[in-house]
């Protein structure tokens, strides 16, 4: 069904509002922040094949904002003056969503949108309810048991504060599945620490604790931060099955939302 809806929006977006058919629906760039972790670059390229799958027929691209190639201006540049919606590799809001990405955009000829992150969204929760699942979290548990667990919710990290704010989201998303405590920690640049918010937990009487991985993709962070788990870890989003519809969520979003804005631009 999955599959189905996503190709009849690939059609829908063949044409346009006036009914004439476009020859080709604005090319999707999935815009990756770049890791010398080669595990990050093989996570991203399965992704994107992933899309591609679901969605036969839309162009899909990969620009990476820093590290690896091809760089997202490089990626831009060779769609010359085309259509594209970026859509950022991102969990939350943050410097490269608010600024590294638009400015890269605005700097090319091809005429870009650039969709919301990725995060908050419950297809979010799905991933990371899937991945600890598959890590060992049970998904019927007794009352004791329940009394005794708890997730800390392991993000990256940033100085934004809209970052906590999204990240924050994520993890009273997750709470709400699980039935359970969900604390946000974070590798870097923020607090609590992954390791505080374990102990902070164990304090509670909460010692059976899992870390949800919150990364798209393997790498030193998302290493680091399985390695604080007193008991299981999950693995990182990147290619669970959520994540590529989520992509085409933001994607297809992203273009409802400026068709919606076209008549009242072309009436002023």
């Amino acid at each position: 069904m999955n599959r189905i809806t996503s190709q009849l929006a690939t059609q829908l977006s063949l044409v346009s509002l006036d009914s004439r058919r476009r020859t080709e629906p604005p090319a999707l760039v999935l815009v990756a922040h770049g890791s010398r972790d080669p595990r990050t670059l093989r996570t991203v390229h399965t992704l994107v094949e992933r899309v591609r799958e679901l969605r036969p027929g839309l162009p899909v691209r990969l620009g990476h904002i820093e590290l690896n190639e091809p760089l997202l201006p490089d990626t831009l540049a060779s769609l010359g003056t085309g259509e594209a919606v970026l859509v950022p590799l991102l969990l939350s809001r943050g410097y490269h969503a608010k600024r590294d990405i638009p400015e890269m955009a605005d700097a090319c000829a091809a005429r870009t949108r650039v969709a919301t992150p990725l995060g908050p969204h419950p297809l979010l929760v799905e991933a990371l309810h899937g991945r600890l699942v598959e890590a060992g979290w049970r998904t019927t548990m007794d009352e004791a048991t329940r009394r005794a667990s708890a997730v800390v919710l392991a993000a990256a990290g940033s100085r934004d504060p809209d970052s906590a704010v999204d990240t924050g989201r994520t993890a009273h998303l997750l709470s709400e599945r699980l039935g359970v405590p969900v604390v946000p920690a974070y590798a870097s640049a923020a607090t609590p620490t992954v390791e505080t918010a374990v102990r902070a937990l164990a304090a509670r009487g909460r010692h059976r604790v899992a870390v949800a991985s919150y990364f798209t993709a393997p790498g030193l962070f998302a290493t680091q931060s399985a390695q604080k788990a007193p008991w299981i870890a999950s693995a990182p989003l990147g290619t669970h099955p959520a994540m590529a519809r989520l992509v085409l969520h933001r994607y297809d979003q992203s273009l409802a939302s400026t068709a919606a804005t076209e008549p009242a631009l072309a009436s002023a």
